[in-house]
């Protein structure tokens, strides 16, 4: 009976051996849990609060002031300032600068003294329907809690219409299909990038490659080129199925989205080459592209708004080149923005691409040496 079992623990000590000797396997294998459970906990809020919203009143009265008042105590509201019309509204939008608005009209106090039951509009971007399904709760609140005569029981003297753009219906699929371009090209340039580097090294081509006249720029231009077409070729496939199958809108110039695009590519290229340089298999590569992908989808805003995470977590999302591709996405196909409103998210891109690139051929140039 003993020496039936001695194999199987003999086995199990020479497994326990193994996964103590390497590291970062195990060192994966605590942290990921570890970092999941921070971000699903402390990170991850679908309560959107504090929207940033413009003001256009036309009436500018006390009323008018109470109300915007009223719209801020109910915490769904962030006034970040007054716009002069609703051109301006809609470029501050677009922009990203607001994700609402509320329009006071002139004859606002004038309705409520005659008691004919004013209105107010508020308008949101609806592209991310959480935010506005916060809107119509702060604005159904916000009405009912508005009281010009100073009377707790009186009917409330205000309705607030909310009017959502573009994306009307508050379809799901309209917010999430846009960000599943930049998920799938994050995913594929990182993870699949560093696993073919490293398969490389494990087979000894790489060095093989090394040793002939090709120079190492040529030899990292050849692994990336591939794959930046590859990005291409998925956004197009994504695009095209999207409006197929789901009637995403175009609004936007495709060019313009494809020339984007082409920062964001390069850097998340960039960091796969960087992987490919702290693993040692393609195993690892896999568990450190997994390690990254996963706060770079849940900190991103590709399924949970940002503006209802905590700080610090809207400060982490800030460091991830995703979250600023996902604007660029949502502005191009939902907002039908132009380069004016997208020039920082532009720069912000190529800044990236820049730094994780050079980063990753000098750690890719000392791992060779």
């Amino acid at each position: 009976m003993n020496v039936s079992r001695w194999p199987f623990w003999a086995m199990l000590r020479k497994e326990f051996i193994q996964m103590r000797r390497d590291r970062l396997t195990l060192g994966m294998m605590v942290g990921v849990p570890a970092i999941q459970l921070a971000l699903f906990g402390f990170a991850i809020r679908t309560e959107v609060r504090h929207l940033p919203t413009v003001v256009l009143d036309e009436a500018r009265t006390r009323e008018s002031r109470e109300l915007i008042a009223v719209l801020v105590n109910s915490t769904y509201f962030s006034i970040v300032g007054e716009v002069q019309g609703r051109d301006e509204i809609r470029a501050r939008i677009g922009r990203g600068d607001a994700a609402a608005a509320v329009i006071i009209p002139h004859q606002f106090t004038r309705d409520i003294k005659r008691r004919r039951g004013a209105e107010a509009q508020v308008i949101v971007d609806a592209a991310d329907p959480l935010a506005s399904q916060a809107a119509l709760q702060g604005a159904a609140q916000a009405g009912l809690a508005f009281r010009p005569d100073s009377r707790p029981f009186a009917p409330a003297a205000v309705t607030l219409m909310v009017r959502p753009w573009y994306n009307p219906m508050l379809d799901s699929a309209t917010y999430i299909v846009p960000g599943i371009i930049g998920v799938l090209l994050s995913m594929t340039m990182i993870i699949i990038n560093a696993m073919a580097v490293v398969r490389e090294r494990e087979r000894g081509t790489l060095e093989q490659l090394i040793v002939t006249p090709i120079d190492r720029t040529s030899l990292m231009l050849g692994k990336i080129v591939p794959f930046l077409l590859v990005g291409y070729v998925q956004m197009t496939v994504v695009i095209l199925l999207g409006r197929v199958l789901f009637d995403v809108p175009l609004r936007g110039s495709i060019p313009l989205l494809y020339l984007l695009a082409f920062p964001f590519i390069v850097a998340s290229l960039g960091l796969g080459l960087f992987f490919s340089t702290l693993v040692r298999n393609q195993a690892q590569a896999m568990q450190a592209g997994f390690l990254f992908i996963l706060p770079n989808i849940l900190l991103s805003g590709f399924m949970f708004p940002r503006a209802a995470m905590p700080v610090l977590a809207q400060w982490l999302g800030l460091a991830l080149p995703l979250t600023y591709f996902l604007e660029v996405l949502r502005g191009i196909l939902l907002r039908g923005v132009g380069i004016e409103a997208l020039w920082p998210e532009l720069l912000t891109l190529s800044a990236f691409a820049i730094i994780i690139v050079t980063l990753s051929v000098r750690r890719f140039h000392k791992t060779l040496e």
